[in-house]
């Protein structure tokens, strides 16, 4: 138990009385307190909170500390059981309400009774203690009749705490005024007083709980006879003093000491003051007026209180005897007493009495009288000497102020984040705020409800954007993270004004309040707020608390000061500012409550004249309003861009013409060298490195060759042509650390005075940001047609941002009605990649890329600038530099890298913290891109918190910088986040971060160790600020595998370090580590489905069940997760194939793989499931790995002896699978499965048929940057083709046509020839439309430009040409007549449309009519007809040329229907999904034939350009430009319509308009206009293509 009592570590009841620490340890082990609570008592968080104010955290805490399971404390929390409730709770709600066993609810609630007594007995004991030492140090006098104590029965209605510090308190300054002091309940004054040098007051203490509560004369009496005999006392022996009403007196109640804070209710504050007009009857006459001079009138001083109940106040006379009015006199009283008898107050005999000691004592009048003379000289000797007394010095005040603001630092800095603590402005004040207009103001607790009419509020918002929230604003909903959060609320954006008070002009329900109501209504949400500022935002070291004090101070303000207080842990980063003197002392005299006067009188400043602080602040204001940013603007001139404005375009960061302009000499001169050497060093470009080398401050920055492409780019894009989009996209593409950012911020600024520029905070929705940036675009330009372009910078994120950007802008763009060929927005897009190169062919007049490698001209810049730097810097200050001259060339750099390494490890100290911290960087550097850990985190590491906290040195980044090893100082690159200004460490580059770890470690530790130490590392994995970012990257190290389509080098089955772990160690240790993450992210789902996939790669099947399961469990709705479950199945499957491969397949040895397989398609069944329900993303692996499994079980059941060597065994097989037969040597073997492999071939065709109808809907063509980020196991790469393939295994299995019917096709069954159908591949409309592309389009397209056709050629086209006829020959021949299924003619008629488009000539084509005949056998009722049927009846509907009127009309009709019913079906199908990853598909287009030749199936316009890329194929598409090709000009047919409200329609239909879908929005023209279009068929209905206006 000895450390528990360890006085270092333990708080004390009464901090500045020591010996009262020794007797509450004493009193501890008498009490025979529990071990684990005495543990408790003495953890200072909860010691020094009374429990009732323990939050749902601290008492997790307490649960904790008695043995409580983690399970049940969970459950508490999220019950939101705090101090209150826990002194509530009861045994059954426990049990009943939490589902608690009986054991643990048993063990809280008596180790909570446990508690609660001993807080009581120690309490109790160390007050009576208190008590004594009281009466020791000065005798009292005995109490007065009727109010010496507390009665028995006022004891009860005293509410007290179960744990209450109680502090020393100062009184009120005599003779100041009571409003502007205030009071804590329970601290404790100093004891009652006698004379000490006449001029300090005597202090006597007078609880009058009892009395405060009776009727007004009762009251009167009560007071005029302890004020009356107080004063007399005092005046007669010439001294001030001070009566105080409702301080403790008593001893009789233990539960409080002598001179105790408790304060009275007031029922009339009137009664009181007229308590002093008893003087006429208790004094003589000759008397009368000059007793009425000495006492003054009572003063209520307010008493803060931590419940929310009545309002209490100290009463308190003081009593003045000047020698002037009391000279050679002595004063008699008449007490006045109520008595109950008479019903009256009546006065006690007239008596002298005399202040002794801390006691009022009656005297003899003779005996007094004799030194009265020598009383009155004394007095006035003691007047003369406090007149004459030397005023105080004056303080040098404006330093002072300085010094607060700065930290010390003498100038203000960009970084510092100031919260504001004010009440009600003066107007005259008002005119000289400019100082904080200049501030880096976060946010301002305003407790004036009219300031944002009349107040600082309407006066900032003229300068500044503000966002206006209240207190309970600043509650995060449930599930918003703190990052979500802050954006939520715009924070460090815009400066968030906290209305505490109400709001006057608000027509919501927030009314000002008067104190009590606020204390009891507002003061719980002013302590969230404050507490997620102070824990949660804004790190300790980083803001700067200013209480503005501008009018009378009110109890809410000295609340806010108490939670900044306690929250911030002390009081080193709050300051004070008051003109008045008076307002100052009412926050002082409550500051010290809670620290030492000494220290509130340090941080304060108090006396200067609002217009003496704005003029001083403003000489130390790096930045002022007046220095505003300019735009260029249209007519080559520029315009001011007001502060506020820019605020209000929070998502952008706008790069003025005059940028960095405003930058003073001082700033220049002392950080200059720092801001090149820190770029350098491989920090990030920022404007200040361009603007110092322009202006020669340092040496010029290199342009790269791709400066000068992406300019030429710019130059071209700003080119007026008909055929330019109003929206341009330039991508650079670089290698990391190629300098691919710097070149982008070199472009915009270069080009700032000629495009307005911005760079893009992608954090923000893209609503946002096209909303800002369109707001830049117009903004002080009078003709938005004639706006200077915007040219916005895209940083590292991914296509689906820049896409949907776009599409924003272009909207945006629409809406303006700006003509074609003016370029409006030029995004520059900058990403990494492994393949710049690769991607800039694949699209050279958009992509530039940025390599490693130098040009000649590049090599020689790059040389003689080393050259220049090395004479500036040492080596290892521009290292990233030398790698980039050195072209990052493998050998050389490798070389270099390791002996920089290996000289800056020399002698470095591994056992020391700071080492462990620079492997804990390194590894998060080696393996995550772009990571860093906070420099928060890196100082509670290093346990410098206590250091920075303790310390009188102001300069946080100094002591941290201190701290660091000389290697870390080298190695370590300074981060600083641009929005919040938080500070964090990385290594200066990745390779020297690899070579690092690799050296650090060596050959004794391997990085699984160091990986699992920093994942188990208490400090850092529970550090409030900065947390989000590093659970971020310290779950991508675990968890997110390599990408290329993310700029990585390669794709990875795993994180690189599980892959590096699995293969340079064991698998077993990555299996381990992933373990471990799970259970450190409080187990994780996504975890246990990493360890199922590395379990099912080493073939550890049942290990990845069991992980596969918890997985599942957890997350019993995700599809991704439950096809990781299919997949340890299917690979199960597969391995246990393997292994009976070499035996004789039978039922027996089968069993177990079939029971396998079955659970693998139960499993993916549930992901399809889960994965249409699904409204945010579309995972179809579950109906391809559907497929795959049940093509591998036929193959399985085929292969048995029974089935496989048997004349009939295959018809056999069939005959099991689809009927109810059961053969008898499989009957017992199997008798588990049956019904599920009878179901087998519905579950196969279902999914195939899914498949099919998603293809036909969207587009699969995806280029590498479009994959999403949700990966699957089983990956189709070419989904038309594997249909087909897997559409034809599935029917050669499922058909089953004995030899003397195969020549016959009509003694086959409908089942036997749809299957054989499918195994030819007309199962299903894809693959019908897919046996066209059997033909070789390249040879094709080298036919038509050689003239040649080759023999190959023609014998392909000849077998799409007798595939579908043999198809269409398993029909009826007069399928009209004939009775099929829905799916059958559907099949039917694409058949027919598919030969059409091979071969016109066939014997086998039915006429169109027919094939209208037959689709009259769709259903009636539109709602229940497939997809594929209404996109068919659109099709052979199209009207002809020929047709009549009537004949048009009606088919309009048929179509219009179709096209109705298959909208609501394409947007089920989209879901939520954006449509650039669900692209429509179109299948064919309108031509100029007639019949079946009127429609041009896409691959006849594919084959006659062969395009690069996916993405270049696609943008010609959209565009338009494929359809001014010669060729397909002459295959298409343009058709008339016209635009309507921005909606196209169809020139034709007479009764109703048919609209048709534009595909690219911008191409459709402003207002209502005649157009032409080219015309698509695709499964949402008709399209457009290349909208353009007739002339």
């Amino acid at each position: 138990m000895g450390k528990y009592y360890d006085m270092h570590h333990t708080p004390t009841l009464m901090s500045n009385e020591p010996k009262y620490i020794l007797f509450f340890f004493i009193s501890i082990i008498i009490s025979n307190v529990p071990v684990s609570i005495v543990f408790l008592f003495l953890t200072e968080e909860l010691y020094n909170i009374p429990i009732e104010k323990w939050t749902e955290s601290m008492v997790g805490k307490w649960l904790q500390s008695i043995g409580v399971k983690e399970q049940y404390i969970k459950k508490l929390h999220d019950e939101e059981v705090d101090g209150q409730i826990l002194l509530e709770i009861t045994e059954d709600f426990l049990k009943k309400e939490t589902g608690m066993k009986s054991g643990p609810a048993h063990l809280i609630i008596t180790k909570r009774n446990e508690l609660v007594r001993m807080v009581h007995k120690v309490q109790g004991q160390h007050d009576k203690m208190h008590v004594r030492n009281a009466e020791k140090s000065d005798q009292r006098t005995a109490p007065s009749k009727g109010d010496s104590a507390i009665s028995t029965a006022k004891k009860g209605k005293l509410k007290r705490h179960s744990v209450q510090t109680k502090m020393d308190s100062k009184p009120r300054p005599f003779c100041k005024s009571g409003s502007d002091f205030t009071y804590v309940q329970h601290n404790v004054l100093q004891p009652e007083s006698g004379p000490i040098d006449l001029i300090t007051p005597c202090h006597e203490y007078k609880a009058f709980t009892d009395a405060a509560t009776l009727d007004c004369p009762r009251i009167q009496a009560k007071l005029a006879n302890e004020v009356f005999k107080f004063a007399t006392g005092c005046i007669n022996i010439r001294s001030n003093g001070t009566i105080h009403f409702g301080v403790m007196d008593g001893q009789d109640d233990s539960s409080y000491v002598h001179g105790e804070i408790i304060g009275v209710p007031i029922q009339k504050k009137s009664w009181y003051v007229d308590a002093l007009n008893l003087i006429n009857r208790s004094f003589s006459t000759t008397d009368t007026e000059l007793i009425q001079q000495c006492i003054r009138p009572p003063e209520f001083v307010p008493v803060s209180r931590t419940d929310n109940e009545e309002e209490r106040y100290v009463v308190e006379f003081d009593i003045v005897p000047s020698i002037s009015i009391v000279r050679n006199k002595m004063f008699s009283v008449r007490l006045p007493n109520f008595r109950e008898t008479s019903n009256k107050i009546e006065l006690e005999k007239e008596t002298i009495y005399c202040r002794q000691g801390s006691r009022t004592t009656p005297v003899d009048a003779n005996v007094f009288y004799q030194g009265i003379q020598t009383r009155d000289a004394y007095r006035e000797g003691q007047e003369q000497a406090q007149e004459q007394a030397n005023p105080e010095v004056c303080q040098d005040l404006g330093r002072k102020l300085i010094m607060l603001v700065t930290s010390g630092k003498k100038i203000m800095q960009k970084e510092k984040w100031y919260i504001l603590v004010t009440n009600r402005f003066p107007k005259k004040d008002l005119d000289n705020i400019n100082f904080l207009l200049n501030m880096n103001i976060f946010c301002v607790f305003d407790f004036d409800p009219d300031s944002k009419v009349s107040g600082l509020c309407q006066e900032y918002d003229k300068h500044h954007a503000v966002n206006v929230h209240f207190m309970q604003n600043y509650k995060p909903p449930s599930g918003m993270s703190i990052r979500e959060f802050e954006s939520h609320l715009h924070l460090f954006e815009q400066i968030s004004w906290i209305f505490c008070n109400g709001r006057s002009d608000f027509k919501g329900n927030e009314p000002p309040c008067d104190e009590h109501t606020w204390s009891k209504t507002r003061r719980t949400f002013l302590k969230d707020c404050v507490s997620l500022l102070c824990k949660d935002i804004l790190p300790k070291g980083t803001f700067l608390v200013i209480f503005l004090l501008t009018s009378p101070v009110e109890t809410p303000l000295l609340n806010t000061f108490y939670e900044f207080f306690t929250d911030m842990e002390g009081h080193e980063d709050i300051i004070c500012i008051s003109e008045s003197e008076e307002n100052f002392q009412k926050w002082k005299s409550f500051a010290l409550g809670s620290c030492e006067e000494q220290t509130v009188n340090d941080s304060s400043v108090v006396g200067m004249k609002m217009s003496h602080i704005n003029a001083t602040l403003q000489r130390i204001q790096t930045t002022t309003i007046r220095a505003a940013k300019l735009l260029p603007v249209h007519f080559k001139g520029e315009c001011y861009l007001e502060k506020r404005e820019e605020e209000m375009m929070c998502s952008l960061e706008i790069l003025s013409s005059n940028q960095c302009e405003d930058t003073i000499p001082e700033v220049i001169d002392s950080q200059k060298e720092d801001i090149e050497r820190q770029f350098y060093l491989g920090g990030k470009v920022t404007w200040m490195n361009f603007w110092l080398a322009e202006k020669k401050y340092v040496g010029d920055l290199i342009h790269r060759d791709a400066y000068h492409e992406v300019t030429n780019l710019l130059k071209d894009s700003r080119k007026w042509s008909p055929d330019q989009l109003h929206i341009h996209c330039i991508n650079i593409y670089h290698h990391p650390g190629s300098g691919g950012s710097t070149v982008a911020r070199q472009v915009l600024w270069n080009h700032k005075k000629e495009l307005r520029c911005a760079v893009v905070k992608t954090s923000y929705s893209v609503n946002t940001v096209s909303e800002h940036a369109v707001k830049l675009w117009k903004y002080e330009e009078k003709d938005p047609q004639k706006s200077l372009p915007i040219l916005l910078l895209i940083e590292d994120c991914d296509k689906e941002y820049i896409e949907d950007l776009k599409n924003e802008l272009e909207m945006a763009v629409y809406a303006h009605k700006i003509p074609h060929g003016t370029v409006c927005f030029i995004l520059l897009s900058c990403r990494r990649s492994y393949s710049p190169e690769k991607m800039c062919k694949a699209s050279p007049l958009q992509n530039v890329s940025v390599t490693h490698k130098l040009s000649e001209e590049e090599k020689r810049h790059f040389a003689r600038k080393r050259q220049t730097l090395e004479q500036h810097f040492s080596p290892e200050f521009i290292l990233t530099f030398i790698l980039m001259s050195e072209e990052f060339e493998h050998k050389t750099i490798a070389t270099y890298v390791k002996q920089f390494v290996e000289h800056l490890l020399q002698d470095i100290d591994h056992a020391s913290v700071v080492t462990q911290l620079i492997c804990y960087v390194a590894l998060l550097n080696t393996y995550v891109q772009n990571s860093f850990i906070s420099q928060s985190h890196c100082e509670d590491l290093l346990a410098l918190s206590v250091k920075i906290k303790n310390t009188t040195e102001r300069f946080r980044q100094h002591t941290f910088e201190g701290s660091l090893s000389d290697q870390a100082k080298l190695v370590f690159i300074h981060l600083r986040d641009e929005k919040t200004h938080i500070q964090s460490i990385r290594i200066i580059h990745p390779l020297v971060a690899k070579e690092i770890l690799h050296q650090l470690l060596g050959y004794k530790r391997q990085q699984s160790d160091l990986a699992l130490e920093l994942l188990n590392n208490d400090v850092l994995f529970e550090h409030r600020f900065g947390r989000e970012d590093y659970m971020k990257f310290l779950r991508a190290l675990f968890m997110r595998r390599y990408r290329i389509s993310r700029g990585d080098k390669s794709d990875s089955l795993f994180s690189p370090l599980i892959e590096h772990v699995r293969k340079n160690e064991k698998p077993e240790k990555a299996i381990e580590l992933l373990k471990e993450a799970y259970k450190r992210f409080n187990k994780d789902a996504f975890f246990a489905q990493q360890i199922a996939r590395l379990s099912y790669k080493y073939e550890n099947f049942e290990h990845a069940e069991h992980w596969a399961d918890i997985a599942a469990t957890k997350q019993p709705n995700n599809s991704y997760i439950l096809d990781t479950k299919g997949q340890v199945y299917r690979r199960w499957f597969i391995a246990k194939c393997k292994a009976v491969d070499s035996q004789v397949k039978t039922p027996e040895n089968t069993a177990k793989l079939i029971e396998t397989a079955l659970k693998a398609m139960e499993c993916f069944e549930a992901s399809e499931k889960a994965a249409v329900e699904d409204a945010e993303t579309m995972n179809n692996s579950g109906f391809f790995a559907t497929v795959e499994v049940g093509c591998s079980l036929l193959e399985l059941i085929f292969s048995l002896r029974m089935f496989s060597n048997k004349m009939n065994g295959h018809s056999e097989c069939v005959k099991y699978l689809v009927t109810e037969h059961i053969p008898k040597e499989i009957e017992k073997p199997w008798k588990d499965f049956h019904y599920k492999l009878k179901s087998l071939q519905a579950t196969m065709q279902k999914s195939l048929e899914w498949i099919s109808e998603d293809l036909s809907y969207f587009q699969t063509d995806i280029s590498a940057d479009e994959e999403t980020s949700e990966t699957v196991e089983l990956k189709i790469r070419h989904p038309k083709s594997w249909l087909v393939n897997k559409s034809s295994v599935y029917g050669k299995f499922f058909s089953n046509v004995p030899v003397q019917y195969q020549s016959d096709p009509a003694k086959l069954t409908p089942f036997s020839k749809r299957m054989i159908i499918n195994r030819l591949g007309g199962g299903n409309i894809t693959t019908i439309f897919c046996i066209l592309d059997k033909k070789d389009k390249k040879t094709e397209e080298k036919d038509k430009k050689t003239g040649k056709h080759d023999e190959k050629s023609r014998e392909k086209e000849k077998d799409a040409v007798d595939i579908l006829e043999e198809i269409i020959s398993l029909y009826p021949k007069n399928p009209a007549g004939a009775k099929m299924d829905q799916v059958d003619i559907v099949n039917c008629i694409a058949s027919h449309i598919a030969l059409s488009t091979a071969s016109t000539h066939s014997s086998k084509l039915a006429p169109l009519n027919d094939l209208r005949r037959l689709s009259r056998q769709f259903p009636q009722d539109k709602s229940r007809c497939m997809a594929s049927s209404l996109f068919l009846s659109i099709l052979l509907y199209w009207p002809e040329e020929h047709d009549n009127d009537d004949e048009k009309e009606s088919k309009y009709e048929t179509i219009l229907s179709a096209v109705d019913y298959l909208q609501p079906v394409y947007w089920k199908k989209m879901k939520d999904i954006p449509r650039r990853r669900r692209r429509i598909y179109t299948h064919f287009f309108l031509g100029h034939g007639v019949g079946y030749d009127k429609f041009v199936h896409k691959s006849k316009i594919e084959i006659t350009t062969e395009l690069s890329s996916v993405s270049e194929k696609r943008l010609r598409w959209l565009h338009g430009e494929l359809f001014r090709t010669p060729e397909i000009a002459k295959m298409l047919k343009r058709v008339s319509g016209w635009t309507e409200n921005g909606n196209v329609y169809l020139e034709g239909p007479k009764k109703k308009k048919l609209p048709i879908q534009a595909l690219y929005v911008p191409s459709v023209p402003y207002g209502n206009e005649n157009v032409s279009f080219y015309l698509g068929f695709t499964f949402r209905g008709p399209v457009a293509y290349d909208i353009t206006v007739r002339k």
